[in-house]
């Protein structure tokens, strides 16, 4: 019943030589976008927080208004508003305000204030779709836009932790919740239509595009000067529709250009992204690293699995072949036989 020694170091060196052999899992490739990738490009500084593309998005996906639908004015501001809650089951975009010291001038970090558009990202490699173990979330492999089914969704809520952003919200008030998050309108643009946000922007703050055309639009003015006057394009690149308006000044970043591997909502701000609630991310995807260590760790257990399953092939040999060599042994198998 015993292993020696020597059939214990020969499963042992088989083991070792397949560990060596698979060898450690290569980290995924990060996603690529897509040419034809779409995406909303928010301009903070043409931003009026007029609150329409609140409306619009409501209208466009039958959404229920607020319970309460009276605006808080931000405490010490005149002028500016913003709304009492943030991103919930009801609501897939939100306009909110960010005030500093006196809050006198626009898009200004000290003593200013600017506005910031929240909703759904469309990463490039999106938490939400890895973190889904039964693809309820998926990523279109054309538009890029992160779409969801509620048919597939078991409820497990793991997109809601896995984003970086805070976006999907949960109908805790349901007896039959989903998850709920923007989607870029896509019912609308299969029909040839844009996103309602940006056709209901009378200002152009809120821009549809291609997502390539987006990142030289955003380019494009963050090389303005503060104080001229330039044509912004409203509602999308493609429309031919635009307004002239006198440029406040850029920080000079496109957020969402690298962040956490790139993300098809684009948003450029007179004032520091983190200062608007923005996390500072790095331009690696946590997706991408999260299934680089699972891999990794799955693959690695091979081998163990298999010294395993040779230590018990071996042990069972054994026991087989000093049954049969036992003389008392093989009377009762002989025993068992006749009876």
């Amino acid at each position: 019943m015993n292993i020696d020694r020597r059939d214990f170091l020969k499963v042992a060196l088989a083991g070792a030589t397949t560990a060596l052999t698979t060898g450690t899992a290569q980290a995924r490739p990060p996603k690529e976008l897509s040419p034809d990738a779409v995406g909303i490009l928010y301009d903070a500084t043409l931003c009026i927080g007029c609150k329409a593309c609140e409306v619009g998005c409501k209208d466009a996906n039958a959404m229920p208004m607020e319970a309460d639908p009276a605006l808080e004015q931000a405490e010490g501001v005149q002028g500016i508003w913003d709304a009492s809650s943030d991103l919930d089951s009801r609501t897939l975009n939100k306009i909110k305000a960010y005030a500093q010291g006196t809050a006198a001038v626009k898009d200004r970090d000290h003593d200013g204030y600017s506005f910031i558009k929240r909703a759904c990202m469309h990463c490039v490699d999106p938490d939400c779709v890895s973190a889904c173990p039964v693809s309820a979330l998926t990523k279109d492999p054309v538009t890029g836009i992160v779409g969801y089914n509620p048919d597939a969704c078991i409820g497990c809520r793991y997109c809601q932790l896995a984003c970086p952003f805070n976006i999907p919200k949960f109908e805790f008030d349901k007896p039959f919740p989903k998850i709920v998050k923007c989607e870029m309108c896509r019912h609308l643009q299969a029909e040839g239509g844009i996103p309602a946000c940006c056709a209901a922007c009378p200002t152009g703050a809120s821009l549809f595009g291609r997502v390539s055309d987006l990142l030289q639009e955003g380019h494009r003015r963050l090389s303005f000067k503060p104080g001229e006057r330039q044509e912004y394009p409203i509602h999308s690149l493609d429309s031919g529709d635009s307004r002239s308006a006198e440029v406040r000044g850029y920080y000079p970043r496109v957020y969402g250009e690298t962040e956490t591997g790139g993300t098809q909502y684009l948003l450029l701000a007179g004032v520091p992204f983190e200062d608007l609630g923005l996390p500072p991310l790095g331009p690696e995807s946590s997706a991408r690293l999260s299934e680089t260590i699972q891999h990794t760790i799955y693959q690695g257990l091979a081998a163990p699995a298999l010294l395993l399953g040779g230590l018990v092939y071996t042990v069972y040999r054994r026991t087989e072949d000093e049954r049969h060599d036992d003389p008392a042994s093989q009377a009762d198998e002989e025993d068992r036989r006749h009876d």
